[in-house]
């Protein structure tokens, strides 16, 4: 039988209004990701080259870097910043006209600033003198003097303003959450296998501590920028203007915009800076990833239960569960953001000699990698917020393996060797011995100790001890943790 089709009966998807999503970032996930928008979307980016045009041009005349251009006064000047304040849905689509035209990103944003400087003497009365500086839009620029700042200025945004708030945020909540559960006891797991004995806080400021040490070299991020000509030679500059300090007018302008200068480059700035942050970002991804997984883990293991959310459903037949679901949306939204990451760090560093069109591309997805990594800490941090203990678990789980308790003897048993105690011979093959394929209770472990021969002293702190006092000095290492920056 013939394999039927309903395809070409279907309201087309595409042509319904307004347009649907193609990505989750952009459709179910909007909400959580929504800030990115502002600073990493294709109008921010519209925005920040008029913002960059405007403040060259604005450079130029304040420091009469061009003979005969007039000085500004600060109407004129607060009207051109205007035309960047107010950017907005009309100028979206007045761009998009302009682009349409011109084929052309960079060249649609000059027109519609040379458009905006036309305008000018319908606010600001016919003495106006910026028709007179039209032609200093865009002055000696190629395409990436534009964009090269205003992908800066941009990611600068989105790291400082949205991304660092909440992964501080969060680091904050785990520290939180180390400090609320300092003293509590809790058998470790090395390689699957009951081990020495932690305490739950201790273990999750080691991961609070990780993101923190992450965020920290984040936090000292260069956002690199250059303006410099068509194949970083200040070419046209030179012949345009001889007599400018090029350079020092370059330098100055890049600073003014509170970026870093870069001073040698081909046509396009280098994006090391880039591929330098986004290894920084991708690693603090990997250890937050580390954190789902081991709270994934805890949760399977009991030793943290979910609280439930009055009408959610954890499975759609069994309506016993509640799933962890939180903690696996942000494994698998940190592996899409962190692989998006490694792929603009390795591709944005290269580029065929003076310049090749690689990196336009691969920048436009800039903001999902942003994306998936604040969609992530938004689900990590839902989810610690939904979690308690089962301490109960926690004290029969350290109770059923008195055998960890064969590390602190046989090293006891080692002192008193090395202090002229007899009997303390092969301490560690007694103890394998004892313990080894063996489920032992405290009576168990109390009769050895005591049958040993030790110095009293020793003797009674080790019949003392239990496997629930046995985490050295986990509650005073989580005293230790440094807080996350606030800003």
């Amino acid at each position: 039988m013939a394999h039927v089709t309903e395809t070409t009966r279907r309201t087309r998807l595409s042509d319904v209004t307004p347009p649907i999503a193609l990505g989750p970032l952009d459709g179910r996930y909007r909400g959580a990701v929504a800030p990115l928008v502002d600073h990493l979307s294709e109008a921010a980016l519209n925005r920040e080259r008029v913002h960059v045009e405007v403040e060259w041009l604005l450079h130029l005349t304040a420091h009469q870097v061009v003979p005969g251009a007039p000085t500004l006064s600060a109407a004129e000047q607060d009207y051109l910043r205007a035309v960047v304040t107010t950017f907005g849905a009309a100028e979206i689509a007045e761009l998009a006209a302009f682009e349409r035209v011109t084929v052309h990103d960079v060249k649609a944003v000059e027109y519609f600033l040379k458009d905006r400087l036309s305008a000018a003497p319908a606010v600001l009365g016919a003495g106006t003198v910026l028709p007179a500086v039209s032609e200093l839009v865009h002055f000696a620029c190629t395409s990436e003097d534009i964009n090269n700042l205003s992908y800066a200025l941009m990611v600068r945004g989105a790291v400082e303003q949205v991304w660092l708030p909440a992964a501080r945020t969060l680091v904050a909540q785990v520290g939180e959450l180390a400090r609320a559960h300092a003293a509590v006891p809790m058998l470790a797991l090395t390689h699957g296998q009951p081990a020495t004995p932690t305490t739950l806080g201790k273990e999750l400021a080691v991961l609070a501590h990780r993101l923190g040490r992450q965020l920290r070299r984040i936090e000292r991020a260069e956002y690199l920028g250059k303006l410099n000509g068509a194949t970083g030679t200040y070419g046209a500059h030179v012949v345009a203007v001889p007599g400018a300090d090029w350079p020092e007018v370059s330098r100055t302008f890049v600073e003014h915009l509170g970026l870093t200068w870069n001073p040698l480059t081909t046509q396009i700035e280098s994006h090391d800076w880039q591929a330098e942050l986004y290894a920084d970002l991708a690693r603090f991804n990997r250890v937050l990833h580390n954190l789902a997984t081991d709270i994934w883990t805890y949760i399977s293991r009991g030793v943290f239960i979910q609280i439930p959310v009055e009408g959610a459903t954890g499975s759609s037949t069994m309506p016993h569960k509640v799933n962890p679901i939180r903690f696996e949306n942000a494994e698998a939204n940190l592996e899409l953001s962190s692989a998006l990451l490694d792929t603009l760090a390795s591709t944005l560093v290269t580029s065929r000699l003076q310049r090749d069109l690689t990196d336009s591309t691969t920048q436009r997805n800039i903001g999902p990698a942003f994306g998936h990594s604040l969609l992530a800490i938004d689900n990590v941090r839902r989810g610690l917020s939904g979690l308690s203990v089962d301490h109960g678990l926690l004290a029969r789980e350290l109770d059923q393996n008195w055998e960890v308790l064969g590390e602190p003897v046989q090293s006891a048993m080692r002192a008193a060797a090395v202090a002229g105690v007899t009997g303390m011979e092969n301490p560690y093959e007694r103890l394998k011995e004892l313990t080894r394929g063996h489920r032992l209770t405290a009576e168990d472990m109390r009769g050895f100790i005591a049958g040993l021969g030790l110095p009293t002293d020793v003797a009674e702190r080790l019949a003392a001890l239990t496997p629930g006092t046995y985490t050295g000095l986990a509650e005073d290492l989580v005293a230790r943790l440094e807080p996350p920056t606030t800003a």
